[in-house]
């Protein structure tokens, strides 16, 4: 199985933010949103600063993970978790945007939850949930 995943290519583990009010951004920015690579206070204070005014504050984040193989095939599976960007940062756990993404049905954002709770509704979780259980047969055609 080992000699079957080197010849895999893992296609990047992608994960991006989609605030509906600003037309799908941060996207594939969100590292990057402020003009500062890896700034994530700064990335949360220009979503802020976007959407003050803004009452339409749906969000979310999306994970895809894509494995393929030399003879073209591939599998993909996506996760996502749905919120809404609250109007000033709280907590302090997790990075990114977590300070200002309240997942939809908590009144706490993801940086205010424990590891254990937000694992549990990570879109990350929900995507490697989709895609384990077809690896191993997906390796096994190599």
């Amino acid at each position: 199985m080992l000699s079957a995943l080197a010849r895999v290519n893992i296609l990047k583990f992608k994960e991006l933010q989609r605030v509906d009010a600003l037309n799908g951004e941060p996207g594939i920015f969100s590292a990057r949103y402020s003009g500062v690579h890896g700034d994530d206070a700064a990335n949360n204070a220009k979503v802020l600063r976007q959407m003050a005014g803004i009452t339409k504050r749906s969000a979310s984040f999306i994970a895809v993970l894509a494995l393929s193989r030399p003879d073209g095939q591939s599998i993909i599976s996506r996760g996502e978790l749905l919120g809404q960007i609250i109007d000033s940062p709280r907590g302090n756990q997790g990075f990114g945007y977590d300070p200002i993404f309240q997942p939809t049905g908590f009144d706490i954002t993801t940086a205010q939850m424990s590891p254990e709770m937000k694992d549990s509704i990570s879109h990350r979780g929900k995507a490697l949930a989709q895609i384990a259980p077809k690896i191993s047969p997906f390796l096994s055609l190599s």
